[in-house]
């Protein structure tokens, strides 16, 4: 225990640093949601009847494939530059190198996000920045980078690694955007917190599940 917040920092920081210097999977996430959300703006027209009724759909839709193309990019320096093979053979746990990776991904995806959220306030005119979304946003965000870096390790070994994690990844996380969406619904509207504990409470156990399932199974990822 006493080796393992010390790798996982370690590798959290290394990430974060490279990330820094190459900027390509902030950049490539940024690019596509602000695509998306700047085409489904124009596509709804300017009707705020319609626009108040999808925006929470919009919202995560962005949210969810730009952090597919982010967790594409999880593993791939890492397989490229032979480093995966050098972690597989450190003295340390590999339940500490899964958890640096998921809070790299986590780290970058929330970045990503909190830059979008001003851009989809302007795009559809609503305020997204209440208490309650936000919270939303961070447990989403954790199940998302939780099973998502776990898949990512799967897809990095196969040849179509590009098609194969939105394949893996995306049946999984519905339980996580079908609570985010109807969550973030009744944030928009102001509704009472006792209408979005039932989503809260679907997202905390996919989290939860998450996390154990994928902290276990990343051993047998590596050595596969």
């Amino acid at each position: 225990m006493t080796k393992f917040w010390p790798t996982v920092a370690a590798l959290m920081w290394k990430d974060i640093m490279l990330e820094l210097r190459t900027k390509d999977i902030v950049i490539s996430i940024l690019a596509f949601a602000l695509l998306s959300l700047v085409i489904f703006n124009f596509a709804l027209g300017p009707s705020s009847q319609i626009t108040s009724a999808v925006a929470p759909g919009v919202l995560w839709v962005a949210f969810t494939f730009a952090g597919v193309l982010g967790l594409t990019r999880s593993f791939v320096l890492e397989k490229d530059q032979g480093n995966l093979i050098g972690l597989m053979l450190t003295p340390t746990s590999r339940e500490a190198i899964y958890v640096g990776k998921m809070l790299g991904s986590f780290f970058f995806m929330l970045m990503s996000e909190i830059i979008l959220l001003p851009v989809f306030a302007v795009l559809f005119n609503i305020s997204p920045f209440r208490l309650e979304l936000l919270l939303i946003i961070l447990l989403a965000t954790i199940g998302f980078a939780s099973i998502g870096t776990l898949f990512s390790a799967i897809a990095i070994n196969t040849k179509s690694r590009e098609i194969m994690l939105p394949m893996l990844f995306l049946p999984i996380v519905v339980p996580i955007i079908i609570g985010a969406v109807m969550a973030s619904s009744t944030a928009f509207e102001s509704g009472p917190w006792s209408d979005m504990v039932k989503p809260v409470q679907l997202i905390v156990v996919f989290d939860v599940v998450a996390l154990i399932f994928s902290a276990f199974a990343f051993e047998h990822v590596l050595q596969e």
